[in-house]
């Protein structure tokens, strides 16, 4: 399994290169982050960081064992004991539970490492795979919305640590 990782500054070029490398593959379940995201990657990639330090949000990165990123797990928006989820798991390492597992994991780290006792998340109802790792981690559908115009349900979970010690 691979590990999870904190984003840091040395994870840049590996970044890079998993989201260049499945540009396509994401673009045809998400919106494309288009091509002034890739223009301007460093400075993005500075900005996170610094949105880290801050305590706003929290980017955690999935690395096998030659440092290759196969997956992106995220906490948006951190604020009031809550915060936004989103994730992204390579082409090549889909359909092996790695999006299940890090998801899990990174909803251990919420409430252990980061204090949290909620988080949101919302999916594409096109996209099949996104919301049965969602329900597979304990989010419960709270309603509908749009994700860049695209019809998307919304969910939840509350982080309990009885719930989250019987997962480990």
């Amino acid at each position: 399994m691979p590990e999870l990782q904190l984003l840091r500054p040395d994870h840049a070029p590996a970044v890079l290169a998993f989201e260049l490398e499945n540009r396509a593959y994401f673009a045809a379940a998400i919106p494309d982050r288009g091509d002034e995201y890739f223009a301007r990657f460093d400075e993005r990639h500075r900005d996170l960081l610094a949105e880290q330090e801050a305590g706003i949000c929290y980017f955690h990165v999935l690395v096998d064992a030659a440092g290759e990123v196969l997956g992106r797990v995220n906490l948006i928006d951190v604020g009031d004991g809550g915060a936004d989820l989103g994730y992204r798991i390579a082409e090549r390492a889909a359909g092996r539970g790695l999006a299940t597992w890090g998801v899990g994991e990174v909803c251990r780290r919420a409430l252990d490492t980061y204090g949290l006792t909620t988080l949101r998340a919302a999916a594409a109802l096109r996209n099949a795979a996104s919301r049965a790792v969602l329900a597979r981690t304990g989010f419960t559908v709270t309603g509908e919305t749009r994700l860049n115009g695209l019809p998307a349900v919304t969910y939840v979970r509350r982080l309990q640590p009885e719930a989250c010690a019987r997962e480990r």
